[in-house]
């Protein structure tokens, strides 16, 4: 995993640490964008499929691919902030040729595409054996697991989201590496554009995989479910929250959860923060 640096929110403008994902080429060196800390951040308002990729290139084989775009969850507002990265630099035309199938003068191969997109392009999702990265990002200052749930367990595999179906995988996962169990997986039917539930002994959790942040009676209504069912209320969200329904569900004591593209969710409040200490 790459340092931690802090990014400063550009909503509430507090320090939030942030470790840049480590991705795999395809030479087998790992590929870390090279943030571009002098730039502000500027808020997600609204979430596009060619917006959330920049591309980035291997130094040590020089392959460009497209990656996930950095972004972090701000642990005080809720807010995901988008993070400038450095574009790549242009080949130096009087380099030796490498060779055909090698590099083309952009600085991929031109018979492999190396990034967590693949062969596909904005208007056709990629296949589901495309790459996923290496390590994820830490969002916020997390405190220390002093609970021994959470010393026991191992570090969260992330699942790179492509689609509405990757979050409710990546939500169902993460709720059953929290430790709840017999949490469903999504089957082959239609993910709808709205938030999902998922169900299971103790826990009812909404995934949300629009575009628009949550809002307030977004999270009274799972907060409703979990009361009538006696179970633990948690929101999942690509998108963030309002500042209402943050001050809710602080006041109702949900977690939330923000999911960045490398498929790591992120606590953004003191509840979140709780239950990844205790666990289920």
């Amino acid at each position: 995993m790459a340092e931690a640096v802090p990014v400063r929110c550009p909503t509430c403008r507090r320090e939030n640490a942030y470790s840049a994902p480590v991705f795999p080429c395809a030479c087998g060196s790992p590929v870390v964008p090279p943030l571009n800390l002098a730039a502000p951040t500027v808020p997600l308002t609204r979430r596009t499929w060619s917006d959330s990729w920049v591309a980035v290139r291997c130094d040590a084989c020089g392959r460009e691919g497209e990656w996930p775009r950095p972004e972090v969850g701000c642990g005080s507002c809720g807010t995901v902030a988008l993070i400038a990265v450095h574009p790549p630099e242009s080949v130096d035309p009087d380099a030796p040729d490498p060779g055909p199938g090698e590099r083309s003068e952009s600085g991929a191969r031109d018979d492999v595409r190396t990034d967590a997109r693949g062969p596909a392009s904005a208007e056709h999702p990629p296949a589901a054996d495309s790459p996923t990265p290496t390590d994820h990002p830490a969002a916020t200052d997390l405190p220390a697991a002093t609970d021994s749930a959470a010393a026991d367990r191992a570090p969260f595999r992330p699942v790179t989201i492509r689609t509405g179906r990757d979050a409710v995988v990546t939500a169902a996962l993460y709720l059953r590496w929290l430790g709840f169990r017999d949490v469903p997986r999504p089957d082959g039917s239609a993910i709808p554009s709205a938030a999902v539930d998922l169900r299971a002994p103790g826990v009812i959790a909404q995934v949300d995989p629009t575009t628009v942040p949550a809002g307030l009676r977004a999270v009274e209504c799972v907060w409703l479910n979990g009361l009538t069912a006696s179970a633990a209320s948690v929101y999942f969200s690509l998108a963030g929250y309002t500042t209402q329904a943050r001050e809710r569900a602080d006041h109702l004591g949900i977690p939330l959860f923000v999911m960045d593209l490398t498929g790591t969710p992120q606590p953004v409040n003191d509840p979140a923060d709780r239950l990844i200490a205790s666990g289920a």
